[in-house]
């Protein structure tokens, strides 16, 4: 859409009862909502399962998990201290 086209359209909905503009504004959303759901892809976990093999970084997860968190609690302790 032009500038030009964009202007007039915004000239002509300044020319609407509130009530109309409320009606055309529900409108836009509506037409929005519908056409970005369905230009939006619709993933699954069953699409990735099996797309890396396991560990996918050579970490298992769980270890990793321990791991991160063992390293939080270290930070904060090491924290603590200065603040202590």
């Amino acid at each position: 859409m032009t500038t030009l086209a964009y202007n007039e359209l915004v000239r002509q909905v300044d020319m609407l009862q509130v009530e109309e503009q409320l009606r055309l504004a529900a409108y836009l959303l509506d037409h929005v909502r519908r056409t970005v759901s369905q230009d939006k892809p619709q993933y699954k976990w069953a699409d990735i399962c099996g797309l890396y093999p396991y560990p996918m970084l050579g970490e298992d997860a769980q270890d990793w998990v321990s791991r991160t968190r063992h390293e939080a609690d270290e930070q904060r302790a090491r924290t603590w201290e200065h603040v202590e």
